[in-house]
């Protein structure tokens, strides 16, 4: 697989100006195509991207995450690139990780590859910890396996595939709706061990508002393999 012509990075980013231009020129080492997409930022998150060598992609207002990630994914896909790397745009995803996930498919043909920070959570922030643990079981017992880090936005993921699912959620819910949809179509689901890197950067999820939105989907979700009898 010629990864470097094949695959395109897509990073979503909410004022990060501080932290993206070192990410794009790490990840410039793998790959020839970065977009970013700037999600409504306030500050100069687009300007330094681009300086940096990103193709940038911008929201006028805040739409989420995952209309940022999906813009990003259906760009690459029109460019015809066939693979997509997105990883966050806040320092906490390590470029050196990149070759992980490209053994990952080549030796075990998974469609998607999701980083594993669990093997060093102790560095993770208490309650992204626990929190992501009690998501990560929870969104485990809907799909029957068990899925380490459910909530990780360290992704390789094949765009044929992604194109056929049903994936229209818009914020920090996409990690689990992405991950599960996979999972009931049949692909092949893998996750790579990935660093763990937290420093000073503030979590964009609101505590109320995200919370609230990925029960609504997970109780649906629910409801519907009930429905569905799977």
């Amino acid at each position: 697989m010629d990864w470097r012509s094949n695959c395109a990075v897509v990073i979503p980013c909410l004022n990060e100006e501080s932290t993206i231009a070192p990410l794009v020129r790490a990840v410039g080492a793998y790959f020839r195509t970065v977009y970013v997409v700037d999600d409504g930022s306030t500050d100069n998150t687009s300007e330094t991207a681009r300086e940096a060598g990103a193709i940038v992609l911008r929201h006028e207002t805040n739409l989420g995450k995952g209309a940022a990630l999906r813009f990003g994914w259906e760009r690459a896909r029109e460019a015809g690139f066939g693979w997509v790397l997105t990883l966050d745009g806040d320092g906490q995803h390590s470029a050196e990780d990149i070759p992980s996930f490209f053994e990952c498919v080549e030796q075990r043909g998974a469609a998607l590859v999701v980083g594993n920070r669990m093997p060093g959570m102790e560095k993770m922030p208490w309650l992204r910890r626990h929190v992501n643990r009690w998501m990560s079981s929870r969104l485990s017992r809907l799909a029957g396996q068990r899925l380490p880090d459910s909530q990780c936005g360290y992704r390789l993921m094949r765009l044929e595939a992604w194109a056929k699912l049903p994936i229209a959620t818009s914020h920090f819910e996409i990690e689990s709706d992405v991950l599960l949809a996979f999972l009931q179509a049949g692909y092949r689901v893998e996750f790579v061990p990935v660093q763990v890197i937290y420093k000073t950067e503030q979590s964009k999820i609101h505590p109320i508002w995200d919370s609230w939105r990925w029960l609504s989907w997970w109780r649906e979700a629910k409801r519907m393999k009930v429905k569905g009898g799977k």
